[in-house]
């Protein structure tokens, strides 16, 4: 019998099987697909290769203002999916993760199908496959929500956005979270007329307000229409030129029309198939698995990781769970899940990124100061012509630790990761302005908002922040 039987070759599962591997278990991972799961086949590693292809397709106007002659670009999208599978098939073959997982003896089943238990110890693939292991980690991931409303079936998801063989001439985008901004971001670019659809106030409602707000500022700069509060769906059509969504709010009917529909209005786990019920695994209304802090399930030897636990739905938070599910499997339930600091991005246009506490949450504990620097006056942004965006830090006041930042703009990513480490390390702004960052650069304006924000608490910000306070 297997130690450890690890579903599913995501982040959170190939982690957990290495892990576990490492621990002297003898260790299975079996999935469905190919190895890397959602993140490399179907999410991350997809979409930031076409969000690159969209953002050199944005800058490439702006060759001819540092005297660069260039003609007028011109998409070839069945080319630019030809780089898409050329990126994804690299990313596979030349994993450090894959390499490590081979060299810990672990037994990998590729293309196996959907599994499902038959009992707490014993798991079935649709290949035919018969696994028995003392331990499971289910790390199955998720899937974009389905939905009962008539002519559903004419709209597609994300997935099969990202898997067209041409640009359509205008898209509606459902959702208003990550993946629609994305998706709606790339085909704007792309030279759709994409017209964003969220039911809530605002887009991004899990991003801090100013975030959401440049981000829909910039969008409907850039010729999306933005529509919030839009009401609810009552159907979809089939037109002559695409499909018809009808919806209607305060009783009053209304109808947008496109080439294509995506929905992207939320995200449920892909458990549905896994007989979860034979193993005595407890699940919620959208099928996420119950963990508890160790990340065990109601059955004692099974635990989970990563999106099917329906946690924090990002890469970084499934390694995290993946690690910590395989160390508590092997070793028992020593350690428990600390979340951290929570870090988000969006690769649209502009980016944007997070870590930590939003302003509104920070509010709610803490006495705070804000401290925000814009884009359109710092070195780096204005030497490369990126103006747009800001850099914003959340600071305890009594303390004078950093509780968030928040960036929007040209390397928020960046920006918002060295952020992190710092509040990981409950640094103080005085602390982080006293690193003397290269210059200029943009990760340089993390100095100049702390530098602002020891002003404002009459800090001796050291020479870095002074220096950065007056560039």
């Amino acid at each position: 019998m297997t130690d450890v039987l690890v579903i599913g070759a995501g982040p959170a599962g190939a982690v957990a099987a290495l892990r576990a591997a490492d621990l002297g278990a003898r260790t299975t991972l079996v999935t469905s697909a190919g190895f890397g799961g959602m993140a490399a086949n179907d999410g991350p590693v997809p979409v930031r290769t076409l969000a690159y292809a969209a953002k050199l397709f944005r800058e490439a106007p702006q060759l001819d203002q540092y005297g660069i002659a260039v003609g007028e670009p011109r998409l070839d999208y069945s080319r630019l999916l030809e780089r898409v599978r050329a990126v994804l098939g690299d990313v596979v073959t030349h994993s450090s993760l894959r390499e490590q997982i081979d060299s810990a003896r672990v037994t990998v089943y590729e293309e196996a199908g959907n599994a499902s238990f038959v009992d707490p110890h014993t798991v079935i693939t649709e290949s035919g496959l018969r696994l028995h292991a003392e331990k499971i980690i289910i790390c199955t991931g998720g899937v974009g929500r389905r939905d009962l409303r008539p002519g559903f079936e004419l709209t597609s998801t994300h997935s099969s956005a990202l898997a067209l063989t041409e640009v359509p001439p205008s898209m509606l985008v459902v959702g208003g979270g990550a993946t629609a901004v994305q998706v709606a971001s790339i085909f704007s670019a792309f030279g759709s007329q994409v017209h964003l659809f969220e039911r809530g106030p605002r887009i991004l409602s899990t991003e801090d307000a100013d975030v959401a707000s440049a981000i829909t500022a910039a969008f409907r700069k850039a010729g999306m229409i933005v529509r919030e509060n839009f009401g609810d769906i009552d159907s979809f059509e089939k037109t002559s030129t695409g499909v018809r969504m009808n919806f209607r709010k305060d009783g009053e009917r209304d109808c947008a029309e496109a080439a294509l529909v995506v929905m992207a209005t939320g995200w449920v786990a892909d458990t549905a198939k896994l007989n979860l019920s034979a193993a005595g695994v407890m699940s919620d209304d959208r099928g996420f698995v119950k963990v508890d802090p160790f990340l065990r399930t109601s059955a004692s030897n099974i635990s989970a990781a990563g999106d099917v636990t329906g946690q924090l739905m990002l890469v970084p938070h499934a390694i995290q769970q993946g690690f910590l599910a395989a160390s508590n499997a092997v070793l028992g339930p020593t350690t428990r899940l600390d979340e951290g600091v929570n870090t988000s991005a969006g690769f649209t246009d502009p980016e944007y990124a997070s870590a930590g506490l939003t302003e509104a949450k920070a509010r709610e504990t803490h006495d705070v100061v804000i401290s925000i620097v814009h884009f359109d006056s710092t070195i780096r942004t204005i030497i490369d012509g990126r103006k747009v965006g800001f850099c914003k830090l959340i600071v305890d006041r009594k303390t004078a630790k950093i509780l968030g930042c928040h960036v929007v703009g040209e390397r928020a990513v960046e920006i918002a990761q060295v952020a992190a480490i710092a509040i990981s390390a409950e640094m103080r702004v005085d602390d982080l302005g006293r690193v003397p960052l290269a210059f200029p650069t943009y990760t340089g304006n993390l100095a100049y908002a702390a530098a602002a924000a020891g002003r404002q608490l009459d800090l001796q910000v050291g020479w870095a922040g002074e220096v950065a306070s007056r560039y």
